[in-house]
């Protein structure tokens, strides 16, 4: 049996992200992923799956010292952030006005996972097991055993769940979960732009759901498209230029022309887990919490995670085996995600109805936000993790 101080299940962004920083504290660190990122080159076209990544995960990536390695590869720097129903209502962000180079960083998930799993494998203290495809996990007095299909056991004082929204750790765990249905469904389109608009990113609010544009680099960009299941499904099942022609009907005429490049499409669901803990087992990412990807908020949260289980554990020092340090991780992230969540489903609420008070309300909410000067920068920079 192998002996580890620390066994993380799933090796994607956020748990890739734990098992090196752990290992970087000097932990043995067994990492435990079902398959490993496509290797990278500049030919190969833009993932579908993308992230608006914060000021905060950039500092996260740099202390990990993988940021670098995100660089060389490829990611659109945005300066610009605009939201509007009625276009002669908006709420613009600027990175000048905050005394900042970029806004953010519009990356591919997976390239943000391989600069993370480079990073693992140069890692001395740290095993990845891959593919390992999990059979069994068990409690024993000292931690817990994790069986993998091939026959290999591991032992570790800690389990960390990073194995996504259906995590078998948490169920492991015996961790409750509170979720509900959006009933929407939500579409990602890349495509090539007529327009050169990398510096922005928008988003316009309709009744039937939010339109949305990730710059890409060069000139392509990411459409987020939310609506019903019905009309989601129909969307996908059209050829590439009967969806443009849709998609120029259905967007502002801010996006321009556009060549359809991809698409496909997921259901929104919302979850939280009732706790983050449970003896020696520890969940984070979206094994703790899943958002409405409104705001793009999804995995910075998760890195936020990361970064208040590193500090909490560094803090313990030789003591980090106590209880205590993972309830300090709970009371650390558990308030900030409800509050995320519960403010984007309260936009996202407050904008998917034609309710005549409600609507001018809202528009003269956003004109409002708009001259709110140091409100409108303080609620950006919450959003940034500054």
């Amino acid at each position: 049996m192998k002996q580890f101080d620390i066994i993380v299940v799933g090796g994607g962004m956020v748990g890739a992200a734990t098992a090196l920083g752990l290992a970087k504290q000097g932990k043995r660190v067994a990492m435990v992923e079902r398959s490993e990122p496509k290797a990278f080159s500049p030919e190969q076209p833009m993932d579908l799956r993308v992230s608006a990544i914060s000021p905060a995960s950039v500092s996260l990536l740099k202390s990990l010292k993988v940021w670098d390695d995100v660089l060389d590869m490829r990611l659109c720097p945005y300066r610009r952030l605009e939201t509007w129903e009625h276009p002669e209502c908006r709420i613009r962000f600027s990175a000048e006005s905050m005394d900042l180079a970029e806004l953010g960083f519009i990356v591919e998930n997976r390239i943000l996972q391989l600069a993370l799993w480079n990073a693992c494998l140069a890692q001395e203290n740290l095993e990845v097991l891959c593919p390992g495809n999990i059979v069994a996990m068990l409690a024993d007095s000292e931690g817990h055993v994790v069986e993998l299909e091939d026959g290999t056991l591991l032992h570790g004082r800690w389990l960390v769940g990073a194995d996504g929204a259906n995590s078998r750790v948490r169920d492991y765990a015996k961790i409750g979960v509170t979720a509900w249905d959006y009933r929407q469904h939500c579409m990602l389109v890349n495509v090539k732009t007529d327009l050169a608009q990398q510096d922005i990113t928008w988003q316009w609010f309709t009744p039937d759901g939010p339109r949305s544009f990730l710059p890409l680099p060069g000139h392509q960009g990411s459409l987020v498209w939310y609506d019903s299941p019905s009309r989601i499904k129909a969307l996908c099942a059209m050829s590439p230029g009967a969806l443009r022609e849709e998609i120029l009907a259905h967007f502002p005429q801010e996006l321009g022309d556009i060549e359809v490049i991809q698409q496909g499409a997921f259901p929104l669901t919302r979850r939280h887990a009732q706790r983050y803990f449970n003896k020696n087992v520890v969940i984070l990412g979206d094994a703790a919490h899943t958002i409405n990807p409104l705001a793009g908020q999804g995995v910075n949260l998760g890195f936020k995670d990361v970064d208040a289980l590193l500090d909490v554990v560094a803090d313990a020092g030789v003591e980090w085996l106590n209880e205590d340090v993972l309830a300090a991780y709970e009371r650390k992230r558990k308030p900030d995600n409800l509050i995320m969540q519960t403010g984007m489903d309260v936009f996202y609420g407050g904008f998917s109805n034609e309710i005549a008070p409600l609507k001018l309300l809202r528009n003269v909410g956003l004109k409002l936000a708009e001259n709110s000067g140091p409100v409108k920068q303080q609620v950006l920079k919450y959003a940034m993790g500054l």
